[in-house]
């Protein structure tokens, strides 16, 4: 029973892999979404929108592959108002332990007779039929009213009470533009629950976009208004200018408890570490003053605050850095220091890994330490996000590089590299060392056609020694493939960072 005025948990909807992966350069491919899949399961997120099924065969794939992997939460697939799509939807998410099907179609005027050139009956009649239709594969639906916010109320009543008697099982109020406020996103949900009593029965969701930086706002507002599920994306990240951010509306929940008098399932210790998996897998930075997950969240400069924080904490901190994942302990580890610290350290940094992967991490420790005095948690997170299990089959691995640059002469770049097992070397020339040694890379791959679309450099650490984390994103044939890598000299970070990514063309082209 939807009882606005009880104690509620809140189930946590993410969209990362749907809505979040349609912002601009935030594409992911099957290994990254795998990877944040498990992030998720670990954070303890309810329900996975893992895709939309029916846009593509790349999509289907992803979307059951996720339904495979995941083990506790509910993995839902979005599909229009139309059986194909329904259809295909349900032959994705069918394998997995909690599937559900999540259809939609818009209410609003202006989408009504713009988009869909249909008449209020129409959609009332497709809306109804699709979720009947829906119900014969899957019990467990959503039904989402697109543009819901600039509805008509009259119509969204209608619309919501003929979804629920169909057989809908979640129902979901979109503010699809951002459109809304606080004010008027709490008395929406209050007046569909006053108004059609069957969605008392039902879980009623929020799905706000941030156009008007308000997505955090409505998503708590709808809260107090009596939603049971939020929708959300890890870092905020989504079309335009994103969708509600996922670790902002948990940390609000938890921190003002007595406030909104509800819970979640989420495990917010996990909260830095999925952050910091988004952004690595989908090359998006965040700002350094974003709430909670922002480099500066936490940092006090201005002595006032830092003679507040030394006496106490809450003087100035209003959740602790522990409480997201983020330890204070500053362990300094170097060349010295043995497995256990490390190990140890990995976990206080919230990565619970296999000995394996332990043992491969620790290697690149050691390597690292030797060029470093000290290895900061910086350079370990790198590390850890850095050395992915779940990377493309390394068709093309480097042996060795070697450049000559200077403000004289024409830069020249020498890469030596294994294409399978076979080694080969190539000298280029470029307009310099790092331009260079991507055209020898791309000779060497075989990919001439290849195009540099976005190139980032960015220090993982402070100091003369720190780490250089690199970021690319390549064009060959249509598609783009991302690349990251990090390494203490730029240009060696460039060019691991250049060929991971042609590895994922060479991968889909193979």
């Amino acid at each position: 029973m939807n009882n606005p005025s009880s104690h509620r948990t809140i189930k946590i909807f993410d969209t990362t892999l749907r809505d979040g992966e349609q912002s601009p350069g935030c594409s992911m491919n099957l290994a990254d979404k795998l990877l944040v899949t498990e992030q998720l399961e670990a954070l303890r997120v309810d329900v996975i929108e893992a895709g939309f099924a029916a846009s593509s065969d790349g999509d289907f794939e992803s979307v059951r592959a996720i339904a495979a992997k995941a083990k506790t939460a509910t993995v839902a697939s979005l599909a229009r108002c139309r059986k194909a799509d329904i259809d295909r939807a349900w032959e994705a998410v069918k394998e997995a332990k909690h599937p559900r099907i999540h259809i939609f179609i818009a209410t609003s005027p202006i989408h009504m007779e713009c988009k869909l050139r249909m008449t209020p009956d129409q959609v009332y009649e497709t809306a109804v039929e699709c979720t009947r239709y829906t119900k014969t594969l899957c019990s467990d639906i959503e039904f989402s009213l697109e543009d819901c916010t600039r509805s008509e109320r009259p119509f969204i009543y209608r619309i919501v009470k003929g979804v629920i008697e169909a057989g809908a099982t979640t129902v979901n109020i979109p503010d699809t533009v951002g459109f809304s406020t606080p004010e008027e996103m709490c008395a929406l949900i209050r007046d569909i629950l006053e108004n059609v009593p069957e969605a008392r029965t039902i879980d009623l969701s929020c799905h706000c976009h941030n156009d008007l930086g308000l997505g955090v706002a409505n998503s708590l507002a709808a809260i107090r208004g009596g939603v049971t599920q939020v929708e959300c994306c890890v870092n905020g990240i989504g079309e335009r200018a994103g969708n509600a951010a996922l670790e902002e509306i948990v940390m609000a929940l938890k921190t003002r408890q007595a406030f909104y008098n509800v819970d979640t399932n989420i495990d917010t210790t996990k909260i830095y570490s999925v952050s910091k998996t988004v952004c690595n897998v989908t090359g998006s930075r965040i700002q350094a003053n974003k709430a909670i997950v922002g480099e500066n969240a936490f940092a006090h400069e201005a002595g006032i605050h830092q003679h507040g924080v030394l006496a106490n904490p809450l003087t100035y901190e209003i959740m602790t850095p522990e409480s997201i994942g983020l330890p204070r302990n500053k362990m300094v580890l170097g060349k010295h220091s043995g497995k256990h610290a490390f190990t140890q350290r990995l976990e206080d940094l919230g990565f619970h890994l296999d000995e394996n992967r332990i043992e491969e991490l620790f290697t690149k420790f050691k390597e690292l330490a030797d060029r470093k005095k000290v290895v900061s948690d910086a350079d370990i997170e790198a590390l850890a996000h850095h050395t992915n299990p779940k990377a493309a089959t390394q068709t093309l691995r480097l042996d060795r590089f070697s450049v000559l640059a200077s403000d004289v002469i024409t830069p020249v770049s020498t890469v030596r590299a294994y294409v399978n097992d076979k080694l080969i070397e190539q000298v280029s020339t470029g307009d310099g060392p790092v331009n260079a040694s991507f055209a020898a890379v791309r000779m060497i791959a075989g990919l001439p056609n290849a195009r540099l679309e976005h190139y980032n450099l960015t220090a993982v650490t402070e100091g003369m020694d720190a780490q250089c984390e690199a970021m690319v994103k390549v064009e060959n044939g249509g598609r783009s493939y991302r690349g990251s890598a990090v390494s203490t000299d730029v240009i060696e970070a460039s060019i691991q960072a250049y060929i991971q990514a042609l590895n994922f063309a060479l991968e889909e082209k193979e």
